[in-house]
């Protein structure tokens, strides 16, 4: 099967990451990159083995008919803009986190992606990891029953050491905790509770370390959901901190508990006292050069091949996330519970 040719629009850290993945994978090629910087053809030749079309506006890769699949790797706050564009244009979207930093923004795309009819795949690729990949696996099989409480924390601190702090302190650039990075933790959380979200309530605070007190944004938020069965969730959005990376994670069901890489069972098999070691891999890096991106574009590429939406994270699971992070972000600015009800 010929690999489709995909363009990637704004060329940063992530889109190194995007372009290695696809390149490397089954079922897609870069041939194109945007971007508004001035690029050099033969320095991104040896970079990434083979000749790429440079663009200087995405409206001109967009004209570009042998284009199929385009990844969008811009700016947080052009995201929007150009996956609309992209989907008027007939392309099938890659799209990195967060989707759009405005709730108007996400029923725009929504609305585009549904009306163009084309393929569309969020970047919330910790869904591909070893880690979440194992924990479905086990929940799909019952082996802790019926999950009534789960906690998905992302704790990583984002200062001057990282490229995008220079934009990311402002809150048009990063939006907030959660549209900045703890964006994952929390689709993660939804992929592993299921259900329906009825209601959240978020806090927020922020460190007194002067490389943090840049951020236009409380740069720690705590999120509580009540889901509507009854079943409750909590995620910490921490990107203030001075430590390793963590995406912690405890599910705990009525036949037992999962605690990152480990698990507890109440059976005759498991030693409930005793936790288990898996041999999931865990995610403890945020580089994107670590992500599992190739796990999902290879879905993708497939999904595409057979005419069928993006597995795991497609349009549906990239607007309920960001459903409830909107949520969130209203129950910050009016300090109360907001229904999703309020959302929709």
């Amino acid at each position: 099967m010929k690999p489709c040719n995909v363009g990637i629009i704004g060329y940063g850290w992530a889109a190194t990451g995007h372009i290695d993945a696809i390149n490397g994978g089954t079922g897609g090629k870069v041939t194109a990159v945007c971007s508004s910087r001035v690029l050099s053809a033969p320095e991104l030749a040896a970079r990434h083995g083979s000749e790429l079309k440079l663009y200087t506006t995405p409206e001109d890769l967009l004209a570009d008919a042998s284009i199929e699949v385009v990844a969008i790797t811009s700016y947080p706050w052009l995201h929007g803009v150009h996956a609309v564009a992209a989907a008027r244009a007939g392309k099938h979207i890659i799209l990195e986190k967060p989707m759009v930093l405005e709730l108007a923004e996400l029923r725009q795309v929504e609305a585009a992606v549904k009306a163009a009819g084309v393929r569309f795949c969020i970047c919330f690729e910790c869904r591909w990891s070893s880690q979440f990949l194992g924990i479905k696996a086990m929940l799909d099989q019952g082996k802790i029953g019926r999950v009534h409480y789960g906690e998905v924390d992302y704790y990583h601190g984002s200062g001057p050491w990282y490229g995008q702090y220079r934009w990311n302190v402002t809150r048009r650039g990063g939006g907030s905790s959660l549209l900045s990075a703890g964006c994952h933790a929390l689709d993660a959380l939804l992929l592993c509770m299921g259900g329906e979200v009825e209601e959240v309530m978020s806090y927020a605070t922020q460190s007194v370390n002067p490389i943090f007190q840049k951020y236009d944004y409380p740069t720690t938020s705590v999120t509580l959901l009540k889901f509507k069965d009854g079943r409750v969730g909590k995620c910490a959005s921490v990107i203030d901190c001075l430590q390793p990376y963590c995406f912690h994670t405890h599910l705990v069901g009525s036949e037992g508990s999962i605690l990152d890489q480990k698990f507890a069972i109440n059976t005759p098999d498991y030693d409930r006292k005793l936790w288990t070691d898996s041999d999931m891999k865990p995610i403890d890096s945020g580089d994107v050069a670590d992500h599992p991106y190739r796990t999902q574009f290879d879905a993708f590429f497939a999904a595409l091949a057979a005419g069928q939406d993006m597995p795991l994270s497609g349009l549906a699971e990239a607007v309920a996330a960001h459903e409830v992070i909107f949520a969130a972000e209203r129950s910050l600015t009016e300090k109360r519970p907001v229904q999703l009800t309020e959302i929709r």
